[in-house]
Formats: structure tokens, sequence, C-alpha cells
């Protein structure tokens, strides 16, 4: 008998203050109709973006028991998710979880959160993406976003790449392992107010972009939110160019939904007032075939 919910295995922080991470990605895959099932690598008071003094428990000494029991419960996922990693140890454990419970059958993304902006976060070193180059290896899907890919490649952070040179990067990435890399944030060399996603599809050898208009505006979670969405269009079995197309719309409308608003935008954006767009159809497609 077909199970009538899908399962998510999430592996992320949790931030008790803030839309981000878990308090984003259950939500989102939850009002998607799929049940998210999380494996929190750390619980913090609040996400660690433009908040001071927050509370930190790490519990990576924790994980390998916690999903040992899984093992013993042989559950299975239709997707394995993972985010923000805080150690080598905790990459090796998700490693093993891929391993374990991933199969022909599911979907494996790894969102290789490590920086922005051409830097590394804080929290990460050389030694964290070394690691994670060996772990993008064991995805179907990965999520980067420009200066992560960057790192990953080796590559000097250069916001006058051009599409060519996209490509490259893009296909690259795509030879270290997964079938599908999605590009987020990649600079317009045109200096227009436009941001773009550019993926590649390496089975089909195909590249699809979806471009957006650019808001001033930063607000923590919405990398979590777009790879929420991600997964959750494919599960439901959209195409990934329309799996694109519904998360930047998503994130596009949250942020617009947001901005007006006079509160403090290290909270994150509305999700609650949105959250029921998801399951809207895609309006007005605009994604195109490079």
């Amino acid at each position: 008998m077909k199970i009538p919910v899908q399962k998510v295995a999430a592996i992320h922080d949790l931030s008790g203050f803030g839309r981000a991470s878990l308090t984003a990605i259950i939500p989102i895959l939850s009002t998607m109709g799929i049940q998210v099932c999380p494996v929190p690598t750390a619980v913090l008071s609040s996400h660690t973006g433009d908040f001071t003094d927050y509370t930190f428990v790490d519990l990576t000494d924790q994980l390998e028991a916690y999903v040992n029991h899984w093992k013993k419960l042989e559950i299975e996922f239709d997707a394995i998710y993972s985010g923000f990693l805080g150690s080598p140890k905790q990459i090796a454990i998700v490693s093993d979880f891929i391993d374990h419970f991933g199969n022909d059958n599911n979907l494996v993304l790894v969102d290789p959160v490590m920086g922005d902006n051409g830097e590394l976060y804080a929290t990460m070193d050389n030694e964290m993406v070394v690691n994670m180059r060996n772990l993008v290896g064991k995805a179907d899907i990965i999520t980067p976003n420009f200066t992560e890919a960057a790192y990953l490649l080796g590559e000097e952070y250069d916001e006058s790449i051009d599409g060519a040179g996209v490509k490259k990067w893009l296909k690259r990435l795509s030879e270290m392992g997964p079938g599908t890399v999605i590009l987020t944030s990649v600079p317009n060399p045109d200096g227009d107010k436009n941001t773009s996603v550019i993926a590649y599809d390496k089975r089909h050898d195909k590249y699809w972009k979806v471009s957006c208009r650019y808001i001033p505006a930063h607000f923590p979670g919405t990398g979590d939110a777009f790879a929420s969405i991600v997964v959750g269009s494919l599960l439901q079995g959209d195409s990934l160019p329309v799996a694109m197309e519904r998360s930047v719309q998503f994130i596009t409308t949250a942020i617009r939904a947001s901005y007006g608003f006079e509160y403090p935008k290290r909270e994150g954006v509305l999700l609650e007032r949105v959250l029921n767009t998801l399951n809207l159809p895609v309006i007005g497609s605009s994604y195109e075939l490079l």
C-alpha cells in the first residue's frame, strides 16, 4: 500500500526565534503536504544572523544515537535534505545517513551552507570546505549560492562573471557528483536590477534560468525556504524549472509581503502571511532554457 504522505528527513539546526532552518522548513513542507522528520544538529535560542548573546546547544554527540534509533526502526524517506552543518564530524554523520537511508527511489538534496557575499561564515574554515566537497558528491541536487559555489570550486568570487562562465561553474560542480546543480544569487554583469537562479541538469545536459527583480532587503532564512520548496515541488511531481519557478515566486512574494512592514528584518520574512500561496499554481512562468 502506498503511504499517503511523503516523508523528508531534514538535517538542520533549530532556532527558537527567527524564521530560519527548521522553524522555516517545517511549516513550508507541512503546508505542501509533506511530513518533516527533523534531525536537529543544534538548538539555539535564536538564529545567528544579526542576533547576539544567543544560547547554543551542540547536539553532535547525540546525533549518532538519534540516527541509530531510526536505523532500528527501518524508516524509509522520500527525500533527505541537509543544510547548515557545524563541524566536520556533523558532515561525516550526514554522509553516513545518506549512505544508509539514501536509495535509487528517494531524493537527496544538500544545501552547502558556508557563506555569502564572497566570505565564509565565521564558523567555517577550509577544513569544512574540503569536507563539504565530499558531501555534495553524495547528493542528487545541491543548492549553493554564488559564494558557496566559488569556495567549492576553489575559484575567486567574481561578480563580473558572464553567462558562459556560470555554465562552466555549474558543469564543474555537477562533475563532483550531483545530477542537478541549482545556483542562487547569480550576479548580473549587465548591472540591471535583476537577480537570477540558474540550474544545470546533467542527465539532459540542459541549463535553466529563472530571474526576478532585486529587492533591496536582507532577510535571514530565505535560502532555507528556497531549498525546502525545491524539495517539496519535486516530490509533488514538478519538473526542475517549475520547482525553481515556484521557489523564486514564493521567496519574492514573501519578501514583498514583509518589506512594507516596520519590524526587525532579522526575524525573517513573514512566512505566516504567505504560506497559503504554496498551494497555488505557478503563475506566469518566466523560466527559460539557456
